[in-house]
């Protein structure tokens, strides 16, 4: 494990993680719930009609390239000259302690979701909620400001945002990039016979939930969260990749779920090959796992084939990652393959060996 040490950036004796019941992405809806609140956002195809994504006006079908039906990581639009807008919103509770390191992480987790499309993020949002009567102001400056060095790096504009008195803190960014879109990632273009690449480490969700119940400090999980996926987005499309997804709040397997699904394929898991972070496993053996973390695990247990994995091995793969990375169907240069897709098995999309 690595050296557990005091936090850095803001000096303010104060325990964010303290005033949220969540952390980060583990603070999600459950899939199950999710996917059954917009299950009426999806009108039926007229007689007659290719189905369209997303809720596309009237005529406006082919233009809406990527929308709810799928789950997709960004919605992309069509501007008509050669070029997509890719869209996103992301936000949560305190994941670690440290108001700047908050930041990085949730600014990073929203330029995630272009990326996954294979874009390019140009402007950023803030989108924040803080219990003004309760934490300083000061901390929610150290919040945007660890962002905005986030955003910087990447290139991306932050242009404002939005932000409200809450009961509980609240942070992260709504993004607008671009993207070709002859050169989508998306999680519907998955085809058997290709490799499963995992670009991050799993387990940064059972460190946090150390962090939150002991105060312990993992820097090295908060610098895989705060890394931003630009260059493995940048890799897949150069490794000539179609679908890709990236790994947050509904785990490895929750996300690889919804990529098969909608490919209408079966994924195929060599536990073993899974990257994991120093600490995370022996952090799973004392009984740091979210309840994020099992309610993926239950979610995707009708689909799974879990083969000799134990307990503990499907809760790590099941684990809700915040700022993750991408999980490319290809294989990528430097990182690990961890599995491949296969043709569909009725009633299984996931199968771990």
């Amino acid at each position: 494990m690595k050296t557990v040490g005091p936090a850095t950036g803001s000096a303010a004796p104060v325990r964010l993680t303290s005033y949220a019941r969540g952390g980060g992405c583990a603070c999600k809806i459950p899939p199950g719930e999710l996917e059954a609140m917009v299950a009426g956002l999806l009108p039926p195809p007229s007689p007659g009609k290719t189905p369209t994504p997303g809720q596309a006006l009237d005529g406006d079908e082919d233009r809406l390239l990527v929308g709810l039906d799928d789950g997709d990581d960004a919605a992309v639009v069509r501007t008509g000259d050669g070029t997509a807008v890719v869209s996103t919103a992301d936000f949560f509770t305190p994941v670690v302690d440290d108001a700047r390191d908050w930041g990085r992480i949730a600014a990073a987790n929203a330029l995630s979701d272009v990326y996954a499309m294979g874009g390019r993020p140009l402007v950023g949002l803030n989108l924040l909620g803080w219990p003004r009567d309760v934490l300083p102001a000061e901390l929610a400056g150290e919040v945007l400001a660890g962002a905005l060095d986030v955003a910087r790096a990447a290139g991306c504009l932050v242009g404002g945002g939005h932000s409200i008195d809450s009961p509980e803190p609240l942070y992260g960014m709504a993004v607008t990039g671009l993207v070709d879109p002859d050169r989508l990632l998306r999680n519907d273009a998955g085809r058997p016979g290709v490799p499963l690449t995992l670009t991050k480490p799993l387990g940064v969700g059972i460190l946090n939930n150390r962090h939150k119940r002991t105060g312990e400090v993992f820097a090295h999980a908060v610098a895989v969260m705060a890394a931003l996926n630009d260059k493995a987005s940048a890799a897949a499309l150069e490794a000539g990749a179609v679908c890709a997804t990236d790994v947050t709040g509904f785990g490895l397997l929750g996300h690889l779920h919804k990529l098969a699904r909608a490919s209408g394929v079966t994924a195929v898991v060599d536990a073993a090959a899974v990257p994991v972070l120093d600490g995370a496993r022996e952090s799973l053996r004392a009984g740091y796992v979210s309840g994020g973390t099992r309610r993926n695990l239950d979610w995707v247990r009708p689909h799974l084939d879990a083969g000799r994995a134990g307990e503990d091995q499907l809760r790590l793969l099941a684990d809700a990652q915040t700022s993750g990375g991408l999980l490319v169907a290809g294989e990528i240069p430097g990182h690990p393959v961890i599995g491949e897709l296969v043709p569909a098995v009725a009633g299984t999309t996931l199968v771990i060996r």
